[in-house]
């Protein structure tokens, strides 16, 4: 079934069809990407849902808005199929993806930040010091395999760490918790090398 073109269309087909990844564009008539992709990830009944922006322009402001509203990923329209079709799959398996080109432009604005940008959250202080570990190596993009090797625990346990990690955070997927770790200095760019 073709889905309308509008936000309010989409958040209510998410509604009705419950996929597991919805494509959304940013701008579309009516309700925006960025307000259904909030409605969707504040809706208890969509919580499986995951959503990954399309947009032409990749503007900065976009790609803050679509993760605080719960996006699980950001790509340019450009995207090659096949790599649209690998960030559908990366998505319904709870991953974060965005596109390469807007990665670098981040990271070199969360490198060109002043220190003093955030308050500090609460949150953070429930975080034990294996989880504020394993938080670092989810903002540095590894996978639970890629943790699990790194602090030799067995992948059941990494993937445990990562669960908690992001019910104590209030996190609905690990890009959000990417966000966090970012934006409350807990890494920052290079800080983790392969």
């Amino acid at each position: 079934m073709p889905w309308r073109a509008s936000g309010s269309s989409r958040r209510a087909d998410a509604g009705e069809l419950q996929p597991d990844v919805v494509l959304m564009d940013i701008r579309m008539p009516g309700m925006d990407g960025l307000e259904a992709a909030r409605r969707i990830a504040a809706d208890q009944q969509l919580a499986a849902v995951k959503v990954v922006m399309l947009t032409t322009f990749d503007l900065d402001e976009y790609v803050y808005g679509a993760l605080r509203a719960g996006a699980t990923g950001f790509l340019v329209k450009d995207t090659e199929p096949a790599e649209l079709l690998h960030a559908v799959r990366v998505a319904a398996r709870g991953d974060a993806l965005i596109s390469p080109s807007i990665t670098r432009r981040l990271i070199a604005e969360f490198a060109n930040r002043p220190d003093n940008t955030r308050k500090p959250d609460r949150r953070l202080d429930a975080l034990t010091g294996r989880e504020r570990e394993v938080m670092q190596l989810i903002a540095a993009g590894r996978t639970n395999d890629e943790i699990a090797a790194q602090l030799v625990v067995s992948p059941l346990t990494a993937k445990t760490h990562v669960s908690r990690i992001m019910a104590k955070l209030g996190a609905r997927d690990r890009s959000q918790v990417v966000v966090m770790a970012y934006e409350y200095r807990m890494v920052s760019p290079g800080w983790l090398t392969d």
